[in-house]
C-alpha cells in the first residue's frame, strides 16, 4: 500500500478533492480516505498528518458522519475544515449550533494570534465560507487564532497538540492564501518534505507493475485518449514483452477516430495494436435505452465481454489495465462520503464477476498530473494535451436513445466545432469542447420554408483537473461561425445553443 504524507478523511464536501490537489501541487502526497476508515487502514498509510474535510451534515444531527474516535489519540497533527472544524469542537467538548445567518462566499479574515498555520501570511486576507453551522463554544485548551465579521471562532487551535481548525475552505481558489495555509500545515506543522512529483511517481509505478504482473500477460484497453495512452506507455516501460494492447471500436467514436488511434499507437508509439470492431454489439445493447446510468453500465459490461473474448485467444492473460483516474473514483463515490454523481464505465460500470485483476496505475492522480506523467514518459505534447473524450463515447452526448441517425448528426456537428476551434487558435486554450445532441425539435425557417428539426448544444469549458470547470468565454464571432456552419452544413439541425453552466453545479458532460 502506498504511503501518504497527509491522509484526508472525506466527510462529503464537493471540495474535498481540491485539498489533495493543492497539497500535491506543493509536492506533498495527499490521499483521500472514507470518513469511516479504521485506525489500521489510516496508519497503514504512515501519514504525518490528518485533515478532516468539510461536508453537508451537522454534527448534532441523527445522520451525522463520525470518524473513528481513535484518530484523536494518535498524536498526529490534525486540521479540521468546516464540518471537520465542528467535529473537532464536538469531540473535545465544545458546542456547535445552527448559525443564525448562513455564510456563503467571500469573507474578510483577521488573524488575532501568532501561530504556525498562518505563519508568514498577511494578518488580513480574503477567505471562502460555505457553512450553515457554527462553533458556539470552544473546547478547553483551544484558543481563537482568527476571526471574521460573522464568526468569532473562524480559526482556532490547540498548538500544544498541533490541532487546528478552520471555518473556511482554504482549498478553493477564492481563499486568498489558502494554498499557503495548507503548505504551512504539511511542511511546518507535520514536517512533510516536498518530494512528490511525476518522475518519482513514474518510477514507483513501473516497479510496482513489474512486481505485480511477473510472467503474466496484461491486456491494456486504449481509446487514443490521454489516460489510456499514458497507461500503455507505463506498461511499455514496465512489461513490454507481456503487453497486449487492444482498441475496441464500439461504434460510439467521433469521425475518423479509429484511424487516428491506430496511427498513434502503431506509427507514433510503435505498439502492436489489436483493433476489434464491436460496433454492432454495442449499438445493439443500447437500442431503446434512454437512462444515462444504464447506458454507462451496459457499455462497461460489454467492454469487459469483448476483452474476455480477446483474452481467450492469448495464454496467461491475468490482468486488465485501464486509465481510471482519481476523479473517476471520486465522482463514482468510491473514495469517501461524497454522493455518487455518475457511475464511470470503468468504476461503477464493471461487472462483479470479472475474470481479470485490474491494473489502474493512474487511479491515485488527477488529469493534469496524468498529462505531466505523459510528458515524463516521452509522449508528444499533441497527444498529451488532447481534449478529454469519455470512455462511453458519444453515447453520453446524445440525450435519449443512441442510434445511427443521431450518431451521424452529432459526428458532423462535432467535426465543425473542433475545426473552428483549431483554426481560430482556441482549441489549445480550452480544456474540453464537444457537441451534445439534445433530441429536442424546434421550429426554424430555412429557404423560406418551415423546419422542425433537432437542436445541438455546444459545450466548451476551462479547467485544470476536471473536478471544477467554468464555461469558456469564446469570442462571439467564433460562436457565430460554429452556429452558422452547423446549421448550414448538417441537415437535420436548425438550432445551436451554448452551455454557460459551471461545474459545480453542472457536470462537464451532460450524462
Amino acid at each position: 500500500m502506498k504511503q501518504a504524507d497527509i491522509v484526508i478523511l472525506d466527510f462529503g464536501s464537493q471540495y474535498t478533492q481540491l485539498i489533495a490537489r493543492r497539497l500535491r501541487e506543493q509536492g506533498f502526497y495527499a490521499e483521500l480516505m472514507p470518513f469511516n476508515a479504521t485506525i489500521e487502514q489510516i496508519m497503514a498509510k504512515s501519514p504525518k498528518g490528518i485533515i478532516l474535510s468539510g461536508g453537508p451534515a451537522s454534527v448534532y444531527a441523527s445522520d451525522a458522519y463520525f470518524c473513528d474516535e481513535g484518530i484523536y489519540e494518535l498524536g498526529l497533527p490534525m486540521l479540521g475544515i468546516c464540518y471537520g472544524m465542528q467535529l473537532i469542537a464536538h469531540h473535545f467538548g465544545g458546542s456547535v449550533r445552527a448559525a443564525n445567518e448562513k455564510e456563503f462566499g467571500k469573507a474578510k479574515l483577521s488573524v488575532t494570534e501568532p501561530n504556525a498555520l498562518f505563519d508568514g501570511l498577511n494578518s488580513s486576507q480574503i477567505v471562502w465560507m460555505s457553512h450553515s453551522d457554527k462553533v458556539e463554544e470552544l473546547p478547553i485548551n483551544f484558543k481563537v487564532i482568527a476571526v471574521s465579521e460573522n464568526s468569532e471562532f473562524c480559526a482556532y487551535a490547540d498548538e500544544a497538540r498541533k490541532i487546528y481548525a478552520l471555518q473556511f475552505h482554504p482549498e478553493v481558489q477564492h481563499s486568498e492564501h489558502g494554498t499557503a495555509i495548507l503548505k504551512n500545515f504539511a511542511k511546518n506543522i507535520c514536517g512533510c518534505e516536498s518530494t512528490w512529483n511525476m518522475g518519482s511517481f513514474a518510477k514507483s509505478q513501473i516497479a510496482k507493475i513489474k512486481e505485480e504482473v511477473g510472467d503474466a500477460k496484461v491486456l491494456c484497453a486504449v481509446s487514443g485518449g490521454v489516460d489510456s495512452s499514458v497507461v500503455a506507455a507505463l506498461l511499455a516501460h514496465a512489461v513490454p514483452e507481456n503487453l497486449i494492447v487492444v482498441f475496441v471500436d464500439n461504434g460510439l467514436l467521433r469521425t475518423n477516430e479509429r484511424t487516428q488511434v491506430e496511427n498513434i499507437f502503431k506509427v507514433k508509439l510503435g505498439v502492436n495494436l489489436i483493433t476489434i470492431d464491436a460496433s454492432d454489439l454495442f449499438l445493439g445493447r443500447l437500442k431503446g435505452v434512454r437512462d444515462p446510468e444504464q447506458k454507462r453500465k451496459i457499455i462497461g459490461n460489454t467492454f469487459i465481454e469483448v476483452f474476455d473474448a480477446e483474452a481467450a485467444k492469448h495464454e496467461n492473460v491475468k490482468f486488465l489495465a485501464q486509465g481510471t483516474l482519481y476523479t473517476d473514483i471520486i465522482e463514482s463515490s468510491v473514495a469517501g462520503a461524497s454522493k455518487t454523481i455518475k457511475s464511470h464505465h470503468n468504476v461503477g460500470g464493471l461487472p462483479e464477476d470479472m475474470k481479470f485483476k485490474l491494473i489502474e496505475p493512474l487511479r491515485e492522480i488527477f488529469k493534469d498530473e496524468v498529462r505531466a506523467l505523459g510528458l515524463e514518459l516521452g509522449l508528444s505534447r499533441d497527444l498529451v494535451f488532447r481534449h478529454p473524450f469519455p470512455g462511453p463515447g458519444l453515447a453520453i452526448r446524445i440525450m435519449g436513445e443512441v442510434n445511427e441517425p443521431s450518431l451521424n448528426l452529432l459526428r458532423k456537428a462535432d467535426v465543425i466545432l473542433r475545426d473552428e476551434l483549431k483554426s481560430s487558435g482556441w482549441y489549445d486554450k480550452t480544456w474540453q469542447a464537444f457537441c451534445v445532441l439534445l433530441n429536442v425539435n424546434s421550429v426554424g425557417v430555412m429557404g423560406d420554408n418551415r423546419t422542425y428539426e433537432n437542436a445541438v448544444c455546444v459545450r466548451v469549458v476551462d479547467a485544470s483537473d476536471g473536478m471544477t470547470a467554468s464555461f469558456s468565454r469564446l469570442p462571439y464571432d467564433l460562436l457565430e461561425n460554429v452556429s452558422r456552419r452547423i446549421i448550414n452544413e448538417v441537415a437535420g439541425i436548425n438550432r445551436v445553443v451554448y452551455d454557460i453552466s459551471s461545474k459545480p453545479p453542472a457536470t462537464i458532460e451532460w450524462e
